[in-house]
């Protein structure tokens, strides 16, 4: 009785292999479709994409960004000159009271002077 039921267990049954060779073609051939239609989806994308460029008058630079930056009018104007607020009397150098002060000037205040004394 034990060996009747042990019987099964000791001899698997074998694997169909039809089924199983059935099988991996079959998944070829999805694979080849799958990419058969993504070529086809690519090529149709790139014919659109040509034909908008056309359209637009675009190019490849343009597409990857590297196109003219256009600047609005406000931009185009030259920057206009700060007018000096301090001026060392003995050198005539000046400074706008704008970024680091200069070497003559911070000398000045290290020796005790006062940044009014300096102003235009």
């Amino acid at each position: 009785m034990i060996f009747d039921i042990l019987a099964p267990l000791s001899h698997p049954p074998e694997p169909n292999m039809s089924s199983l060779q059935d099988l991996l073609a079959q998944r070829a051939e999805i694979e080849k479709k799958i990419a058969d239609v993504q070529r086809e989806e690519r090529a149709t994308a790139i014919n659109k994409v040509r034909a908008m460029m056309a359209e637009f008058g675009l190019t490849a630079a343009d597409i990857a960004g590297k196109a003219p930056v256009v600047r609005a009018a406000s931009a185009a104007k030259p920057a206009s000159k700060v007018a000096a607020k301090y001026r060392n009397a003995a050198t005539g150098e000046s400074w706008t009271g704008r970024g680091l002060q200069p070497k003559w000037l911070k000398a000045a205040l290290a020796a005790g002077a006062k940044i009014e004394d300096f102003t235009i």
